[in-house]
């Protein structure tokens, strides 16, 4: 019989201590717009005193010149992260205020005035800032600007080595550590395809928009208010199929079964002309329109609840980094923001998806079927657009189906078991504490975050602007009574300045026209591993 993640988890800890399996490294990419004081996305260019979009460490922005990121470095402990973050979050608050902007406090966009307003963001003269100008182009033209002015919160995860080769030992795996973790990694994405769907039910935060994302298109929603579209069982709108799980890519066939499946078919992807992308062209007029016309420009265009990463050198193809260095961590991209911190999220979240990590980490992970993939699928949409409905149900395995709350209610005991042994000799009960919350929220739907954000609108007659907008105030007037101290304010003019030292060496060291460029990069494609020429060989 199979060993539960629980039995797993303690078996390994008869050669780990249990600090060792808090060493790995966490990181946050935490995206917000910038707003104007009535709520509108701000104009303005990205601000000079945050240097370089380009290449400044923790502030750069996403789709839009209005669309901030903020990325911490990685630390062994999520309280670490979020001290960053929250450093970052002050230092751009004190900056905004001057020019009179805020930062949006939810994933959903602010009011929008057509595609136009929405800024795409620029990153200089140099061949990789003009690139990732025209991709964003690109994905005007193939999804519009509204979907891409949508913000998350990314939670960048990795386990230590020593954590990785104890499985490994315990797994009987002879091949290379590098080869393991990949395999491990890969095994847990497709838990996590399988279980993500708790993140959304629990910590969505997005069950409502304003009227003006969706245009003239009839999305389907009830109406909350003459401003405001919402799903009163909704729980993540932004991970719902007009957000970020968009059916324009939902024939994609991206393979998780392994590293050398996965890259195939998203190189499949990035290499395929598609006959509607053809139609709007790549260079019209001297303008470029988009990188390419295949199905995907570039990888980072295909969105999912979770991405294997690995660490790229300067130019290289994020396929051909995993292929080199194998999976060196995931990158959790399920989460909404918070919109009641001021920073976007906070420690119980991340120790619930710590949890679930590793719970998706330790269980058996068999390859994914079409039809399981389907029910996936489903259940991904499901939950985003209906799951605090106590009569869902959901698909499990690809055939049995069952209600939400029963199969929800069995993760909870999985994962209760496992923060059990997480808090051990951590001087509290973190990951218990936020197991138990879930497991209430699963208990009591109320106490989602999305429930929260209905019942404050209702509460305050609020529609979904007048909610977001005054929560945008709130966290302003919170950042702002927390002035940094001087000398962590130095620490970023110093690295704002280093930016823009560096992009202007990057645009001074161009030697290749852009067309040169782009051809080049684009040509990059994986190579063959040793043992697909052995079985090619064999095969011939």
């Amino acid at each position: 019989m199979p060993r539960t993640a629980h039995q797993t988890l303690n078996a390994l800890l008869q050669d780990l201590d249990t600090a060792q399996l808090h060493t790995g490294l966490k990181g946050l990419e935490k995206e917000s717009l910038r707003v104007t004081g009535d709520g509108s996305i701000a104009q303005t260019d990205h601000p000079a005193v945050f240097g370089s979009a380009l290449t400044h460490p923790w502030i750069t922005t996403d789709y839009s010149e209005a669309l901030l990121e903020f990325i911490t470095p990685p630390e062994p402990s999520v309280v670490y992260g979020l001290e960053s973050l929250d450093a970052i979050h002050r230092h751009v608050a004190a900056h905004l205020n001057r020019q009179q902007e805020m930062l949006w406090t939810s994933s959903m966009p602010c009011v929008l005035r057509g595609g136009e307003d929405i800024p795409i963001a620029r990153y200089g003269s140099s061949n990789v800032g003009r690139m990732r100008h025209i991709y964003r182009r690109g994905l005007d033209w193939r999804y519009g600007r509204a979907m891409q002015a949508i913000a998350g919160i990314h939670f960048n995860y990795s386990f230590s080595p020593i954590v990785m080769r104890a499985l490994q030992a315990q797994r009987g795996h002879t091949g290379s550590l590098q080869d393991f973790s990949s395999r491990a990694y890969f095994g847990l994405i497709r838990n996590f395809q399988r279980l993500g769907w708790l993140i959304p039910l629990i910590h969505g935060a997005s069950p409502a928009l304003c009227r003006s994302f969706a245009g003239d298109e009839e999305l389907g929603f009830e109406e909350f208010s003459d401003d405001t579209l919402y799903e009163p069982y909704g729980t993540s709108l932004r991970m719902s199929d007009v957000g970020y799980k968009n059916k324009a890519q939902a024939a994609l066939n991206i393979s998780y079964d392994s590293l050398d499946a996965y890259v195939s078919s998203l190189t499949r992807a990035i290499t395929t002309s598609d006959p509607d992308y053809e139609r709007i062209g790549v260079r019209v007029d001297g303008e470029y329109r988009q990188l390419n016309t295949n199905v995907l420009q570039i990888e980072n265009e295909y969105y999912s609840f979770i991405r294997p990463k690995a660490v790229a050198r300067s130019g290289e193809k994020p396929t051909l980094a995993l292929q080199r260095a194998g999976v060196e961590y995931v990158e959790v991209r399920a989460l909404d923001l918070n919109p009641f911190e001021a920073i976007g999220t906070n420690s119980r979240t991340l120790h619930f998806v710590e949890v679930l990590l590793y719970l998706c980490l330790l269980r058996e992970s068999p390859p994914i079927s079409p039809r399981e993939q389907g029910g996936i699928n489903r259940n991904q949409g499901l939950v985003a657009r209906y799951g605090r409905d106590p009569d869902l149900m959901l698909q499990r395995n690809g055939d049995e189906h069952l209600p939400l709350r029963d199969w929800a209610r069995s993760l909870m005991d999985e994962l209760a078991a496992i923060a059990e042994v997480l808090d051990r000799n951590t001087g509290g009960e973190p990951y218990t504490t936020a197991v138990a919350e879930a497991r209430a929220a699963v208990e009591d739907t109320s106490r989602t975050l999305s429930a929260q954000v209905l019942l404050q609108m209702q509460d305050r007659e609020e529609g979904f602007i007048e909610f977001a907008l005054a929560q945008a105030r709130l966290h302003a007037r919170q950042l702002l009574s927390r002035p940094l101290p001087e000398a962590q304010e130095a620490e970023f003019r110093a690295a704002a300045e280093a930016s823009l030292a560096e992009q202007q060496a990057i645009e001074a060291g161009d030697t290749l026209d852009f067309e040169s460029y782009l051809a080049r990069y684009m040509a990059q494609r994986p190579e063959p591993r040793a043992e697909d020429i052995r079985h090619n060989i064999q095969r011939s």
